[in-house]
């Protein structure tokens, strides 16, 4: 705790010396401001000490984690402790990390008499995804006869933590949020007779050979064929690329963001529709290396695991290997699963690495590749008219880049890998659109 000079104590001083001034002429009034001015010091060392040996400043607290949404304001409960009980008014402010903003820079906060515990809410709204820390509390009060203020600062033991907005992103796909079997769902209609084994019956006219039991049949003595039904529970892995290309600056309604900001955000809409259809999923997210393995699972408690596991991740310098990355995947996911990559192969090189080590994993599972399409990127006769020539050469360059994007799609076809270009306003609807559509036609 430390101790400033008040308001008050500063006119009173500016008194006497206005006093000191008027009485220069006179030498026989000098012992009156003389006294004053000892009368005034004796007075503020008194009270400075009455101050700091009694008089205890009220202790600010807050909760070990707060969580915010990025974008979007939130509050910092903080908690007063008065020790002594006596009504009182201090003036506090909370010193919150460079990535966040308050409208206030700081506030008064009245204690009432005869309470312990006094508790407000701190407005602010961050800027930055990610866990932060450091978050100091600052109080000042007045002494007992209000000639000093007195000030405390202290680190509160207050954990952060900001997650991807994905507020408008739900907002555009509620109707897939809706849960099965309440009025407003749609039936969708699913494509096949399915692959999960479901009973044995006695074979009927149509029945195809293949849907015969054989065992079965030599056991009873007459024809049996098997059941299926559609798979209620899959596995989907989302694997996010935060090597060096994920840096690449997009926007997204106004607000400047990264491309694995996007990507981050759109996975998790994507896991949120996974578990509101029942399947199993998991997330992945890698540089050079794997640097994030959450295994497939279910429940509420699994998605906040998975959220939990990318709050703080970060786009690195590092460029993808995907041998590595591919050998990680393989050991991992034992089961049949349904893998979306959400990574940028506008680097010829590391689509000609991608695409030799993805066959791997197309050999067991079902991939997807989902690149973030740039604004510029589009085939060469869309949109308005160019009116000058840097917008025809920026076209050309669009275009160029497109048809690489077509041919990388055209080559990872025959290995069974799907190819797509998501926008950026539409990257989460596009994702999970394609993720019905797996469901809907029993691809996987």
């Amino acid at each position: 705790m430390s101790l400033v000079p008040s308001r008050r104590l500063l006119w009173v001083v500016l008194a006497i010396a206005l006093v000191a001034v008027a009485a220069g002429p006179w030498p026989h009034l000098a012992a009156v401001w003389i006294i004053a001015l000892g009368a005034l010091a004796l007075l503020a060392l008194a009270d400075a000490a009455w101050s700091l040996a009694r008089k205890q400043p009220p202790r600010a607290g807050a909760p070990p984690v707060v969580r915010f949404a990025r974008d979007r304001e939130g509050t910092v409960p903080v908690t007063f402790e008065n020790p002594g009980g006596r009504a009182r008014r201090v003036r506090f402010a909370l010193a919150l990390p460079a990535e966040f903003e308050s409208p206030e820079p700081e506030m008064w906060v009245d204690l009432p008499a005869d309470a312990g515990r006094a508790r407000i809410a701190w407005r602010c709204t961050p800027r930055r995804r990610g866990r932060f820390g450091g978050v100091l509390a600052c109080t000042e009060g007045g002494s007992t006869l209000g000639l000093w203020r007195t000030r405390t600062r202290a680190e509160l033991p207050c954990e952060l933590r900001v997650h991807p907005n994905l507020l408008a992103e739900r907002k555009h796909l509620a109707a897939l949020f809706l849960a099965q079997g309440r009025p407003g769902a749609r039936v969708q209609r699913t494509l096949g007779r399915g692959r999960e084994f479901e009973k044995l019956r006695d074979y009927q006219p149509g029945d195809g050979f293949d849907e015969v039991h054989w065992k079965a049949t030599a056991k009873r003595g007459r024809p049996v064929t098997k059941v299926f039904q559609a798979e209620r529970t899959q596995e989907i892995y989302v694997v996010v690329d935060a090597s060096r290309l994920s840096a690449r600056p997009v926007v997204h309604e106004g607000v400047a963001q990264t491309a694995l900001e996007r990507a981050v955000t759109s996975a998790l809409v994507l896991l949120i529709a996974a578990e509101r259809q029942g399947d199993k999923f998991g997330l992945i997210a890698h540089d050079d290396r794997v640097r994030v393995a959450v295994r497939a699972g279910s429940g509420a408690a699994h998605y906040a695991a998975c959220r939990e596991a990318v709050l703080a991740l970060r786009p690195s310098e590092a460029t993808p290997d995907m041998a590595e990355i591919v050998r990680h995947l393989r050991a991992m996911i034992r089961r049949r699963a349904l893998i979306f990559f959400l990574t940028d192969l506008t680097d010829p090189v590391l689509a000609e690495d991608f695409i030799r080590h993805v066959r791997l994993l197309s050999r067991q599972h079902l991939v997807l590749v989902g690149q973030l399409r740039a604004p510029e990127v589009a085939p060469l006769f869309t949109g308005a008219e160019a009116g000058t020539d840097a917008e025809v050469y920026r076209r050309l360059a669009g275009h160029v880049r497109w048809a690489e994007a077509r041919g990388l799609a055209q080559k990872l076809k025959p290995l069974g890998v799907t190819a797509v270009l998501l926008e950026n306003e539409a990257m989460a609807g596009q994702l999970v659109d394609h993720y019905m559509q797996v469901k809907r036609r029993q691809a996987l």
